[in-house]
């Protein structure tokens, strides 16, 4: 276990658990029995498909094993229960302006597995999620880069 606290969005924990069963009921079924097969094809060392079907069996079983803890270890925290919405808080949609560039962008703060930036998902532990955390609307917040710090100005809190 890591040394911070892990929490999911409730949309993340169905995502993660969708996961967890697919892998369990439709893939590793899927690949017991390829392998299964392979293996009655005679020796094993020469055999392309049982050494793969053994390989991604392991795959499995380690993304199985990742999806289980995360998902005992985790807080649920549906953002539609947030009490506070006019502050940020894990689970927040935001939107805000990039000062030195002039440009809007809208991010939501999801946790560790959830993150997804095509989606503009992003950690709780990232840089500009922690410079967010408790900021309110008209609020400036500073983030540290690799290029320097950027300030943006927060103009819209959701939880959806």
């Amino acid at each position: 276990m890591s040394d911070y606290r892990s929490y999911l969005t409730k949309n993340g924990f169905l995502m993660l658990r969708d996961e967890l069963n697919h892998l369990l009921k439709v893939e590793r079924p899927k690949v017991v029995t390829d392998v299964s097969w392979a293996a009655s094809n005679g020796d094993r060392s020469e055999n392309g498909d049982y050494i793969y079907g053994k390989k991604r069996l392991r795959q499995i079983d380690s993304r199985v094993k990742y999806l289980l803890i995360q998902i005992e270890d985790s807080t649920i925290v549906n953002p539609l229960e947030q009490v506070n919405k006019d502050q940020i808080f894990f689970g927040a949609t935001v939107s805000y302006l990039n000062l030195s560039t002039n440009k809007n962008n809208t991010i939501q703060i999801v946790g560790v597995p959830e993150i997804d930036t095509a989606q503009n998902k992003i950690s709780w532990i990232s840089p500009i999620a922690k410079s967010l955390l408790g900021k309110r609307v008209g609020d400036i917040s500073i983030f540290e880069t690799p290029s320097g710090d950027v300030e943006i100005e927060i103009l819209e809190i959701k939880y959806v």
